[in-house]
Formats: structure tokens, sequence, C-alpha cells
């Protein structure tokens, strides 16, 4: 097999328009193998939703059927950005020729890539159509027609935009990891504003009213008061109060599908929700009182 067709990408997540582009590559008959590259950073953005070990374990599940399609982690197994002259110098090693494949989103930034001038002589790029962007008669387009990027399947993520092989998987992924990124900012607010014994209790499935709740320690009534200020203050407007109910020896805050408890030491002992809360996320009923 002399000659490639490279497809790398974040990947975050791999959809049904990864799919069709590489369906799309086959039906090249000058393409020996398509090499589908998930990039361990990508040079234009901050970072990645999912690691890089998942990214690879989709992509391996979607198209292990795939005759003459390899996913490899030369990118991934480095843990650095690996600029695109590099994969390719690194390629034709093995190969003679690389068709190298990118979105037509990408062609306005074409210009910034490392040492573009060199690569474009080392391979023969081929554009995926996207977003009604010309594309210059100097490419080759690939005819395709899935108008979707994984930007807008990570902001409305809805299973049918997902490969089969995996689809749930990546579903529950990119649906939980909002809710968690809460989770960790008002645990990171209340530790850093001197709240102790902190528990999140994941509530979800267990015939309560909200996904998930957390307790904390305040060290007095006034510093309870101060708590729901700095929550308050960091939280929103990314965080809709629905509901606070407020006395100076507990507070509980309503985020919707979050409910925040804090409490003096004294009332955190007299009540115990712990116990409570505990029984209800291992599926045991119990009374809050």
């Amino acid at each position: 097999m002399d000659t490639i067709a490279l497809f790398g990408g974040s990947f975050d997540p791999p959809h049904i328009g990864h799919e069709a582009i590489v369906k799309a590559l086959k039906e090249f008959k000058e393409i020996d193998k398509v090499i589908i590259m998930p990039t361990f950073l990508n040079p234009f953005k901050s970072k990645f939703y999912a690691p890089s070990s998942l990214r690879m374990k989709w992509l391996k599940e979607i198209f292990s059927d795939y005759e003459n399609v390899e996913i490899s982690d030369y990118e991934v197994s480095q843990e650095k950005q690996v600029p695109t002259i590099a994969t390719v110098k690194h390629l034709l090693k093995s190969y003679k020729k690389i068709y190298l494949v990118i979105g037509a989103d990408n062609l306005a930034l074409l210009h910034m890539w490392n040492n573009y001038n060199e690569l474009r002589e080392l391979v023969t790029f081929i554009i995926a159509p996207r977003d009604n962007i010309e594309i210059p008669k100097e490419f080759l387009r690939l005819n395709v027609d899935e108008k979707i990027s994984s930007t807008e399947v990570r902001e409305n993520i809805e299973i049918s935009k997902l490969p089969k092989k995996c689809a749930k998987e990546i579903y529950n992924f990119y649906k939980e990891k909002p809710l968690q990124n809460r989770i960790e900012k008002i645990t990171e607010v209340l530790d850093k504003n001197k709240a102790e014994n902190i528990e999140v209790f994941d509530l979800r499935d267990k015939n309560y009213f909200v996904d998930y709740a957390i307790i904390a320690s305040s060290l007095g009534q006034r510093h309870t008061s101060a708590l729901l200020d700095h929550l308050k203050t960091e939280l929103k407007p990314a965080e809709k109060f629905n509901a606070v109910d407020e006395s100076g020896d507990w507070i509980v805050i309503d985020l919707g599908d979050i409910l925040i408890h804090i409490m003096t030491p004294e009332y955190r002992v007299k009540y115990d929700m712990e116990t409570f809360l505990s029984s209800l996320a291992s599926g045991k009923e119990g009374s809050p009182l």
C-alpha cells in the first residue's frame, strides 16, 4: 500500500459526519488506506472534553469493521501538540503519497499552519465541504454532504448524530460532563471560601427531585450567609437560583437539578442529612428528619 488519506482531528466527539467522510474517502480508487489520526492537543483549541484514550477507544470501535482503515496513536502517544507536517514526514517514511483531509472551515487558517508552504509540497489536500464555504479549484473536493461539527454535537448532543456502535456511551459522556463541571465549580467556590466537610451525593435514578445534593459546613451563622453570597457572586448568571431557603443555621439553595445545603456544625449534627442522603443514594429509603 503506497497511498494513504490522512484524516486528522480532535474527534471530540466522533460523529456521523466523520463516518461519512471515511466512506467517501474509500470511494477514491487512488487511496489504498485511510489513517485516522486523533490529535493530543489541537493548536487552535485550549482543551478537549474527552481524554485522548477515550477518543481512541471510540474511534477503534466505530471503524473496527472498515477494511483498510487504521486508527493511529502516533500523535496522542506523544502527549503534546504535534504539527501536521511532523506527522506527514513520519508517515512518508512508510508511504509514497499522502492525501491530507481537512474541513473547508480550516481553509481560512491554513496559511497559519506550521510550515504550510513546505506541507503543501508534501501532500495533496482533499477538502470536506462545510457551511457553503467556497473551495478553491486547486484543492480536491470530497463528495460528502454531512453538515455537522463536533462543537455542534457537544452543544446540542443528540444520539442520532453519533455512530451507532458506541452512540450510547458517547451520549452519556457528553451529557454528564457539563453537570460534573458545575458540581466541581460549586465545590471549588465553597472550598476556597472556607466551607468544611463538603460532600456530594449522586441521586440520579433514586426517585428524588434533584440529581445531586451537596452538603457543606459553615463556621457559624455569619459564615453561612457569606457562603451564600459567594455562591451567588461566582455562579451567576450561569446558574439559576430557583429558590433559597435561608436561616442563620441552615441555608438550602435549589439550582433545579442540584440542591446545596450549607449548615452550621451544630445543625449538621442535629439533622444528620448525610445519613438520609447516603441511604437515598444507595437505594434505601429513609427520613431526612
